[in-house]
This record gives structure tokens, sequence and C-alpha cells, in this order.
């Protein structure tokens, strides 16, 4: 039995360090992919407002469909916001938060603030003793 559980252990190991060097190339902010999740992602919702702006004079049931959709690309914006918060969307801290900054405008939400918040979030995340601060709030039975 020992050899079994020795040959297992030895199998995870090559399982996780083989994990470790697949995952390594995406732990690292891209420059290029960034800014190309920036345009692909606030050009179309500013365009997306102006068609709204115009469309306003034709029907406001033309406006409804353009306004779904933008709030679409606004969730795209928080996702950005969210990478931003956790550092990682660029290499460059002040890029972080000067995205985040302009992310967290577009979709009404303090970027200093909701960092800190979102920090405490990991800290505790699990933690049933440590709830109430940037949680999703877990019942139990006691």
């Amino acid at each position: 039995m020992t050899n079994d559980s020795n040959f297992a252990e030895d199998q995870s190991q090559t399982n996780t360090l083989a994990w470790k060097q697949i995952v390594a190339r995406y732990q690292k902010p891209s420059v290029g992919r960034g800014v190309w999740q920036i345009v692909n992602t606030l050009v179309p919702y500013a365009a997306l407002w102006y068609l709204m702006y115009l469309s306003l004079a034709v029907s406001w049931w033309l406006t409804l469909p353009l306004a779904v959709l933008a709030g679409a690309f606004l969730v795209r914006a928080f996702i950005i916001f969210h990478d931003c918060g956790h550092g990682s969307f660029f290499k460059s801290a002040a890029a972080n938060h000067i995205l985040g900054a302009i992310t967290g405008a577009l979709t009404f939400t303090p970027y200093y603030h909701w960092r800190w918040e979102h920090a405490i979030h990991h800290s505790n995340a699990g933690d049933l003793d440590q709830r109430g601060t940037g949680d999703v709030w877990t019942m139990t039975v006691q």
C-alpha cells in the first residue's frame, strides 16, 4: 500500500508541475491584449451611446435593444475594472489604477474603495466567522 500511495503522490506532483507550466504564460499581463480589450469594449460602448442618442428621435423601441447591448459592454467594462483592481490588467500599477478609475466612473463604482473592500473579500472568502465586508452573505443552519 505504501508504494501505491507514494506513486499517487508522485503522480500528483507531476500533474501539478505540468499544470503550473501550462498556466505560467497566462499569469503575466499582455499590453497588446490589454489595449485590444479596452478598444473592443469602450469604443463600441461609446458608439452605442451615440446610436442610442440618435435613435431617440426615431423610436424608443429602437433605443431599447441598443441599451441592452450597451449594458453588455458595460459588464465587460466592469470585468476590466475588476482585473485592474487585482493589478492584473497591466504590468504597471499606475496604469491599472488609472484604467480602474476610468472604468469605475463608467460603472458608477468608486475604484479605490471597491478595491479595498474586494481585497478584504478575498482575504476572508469562505471564512464564515469573518463575513460582512465585500462578501456574498452565506446562510447556515446556525
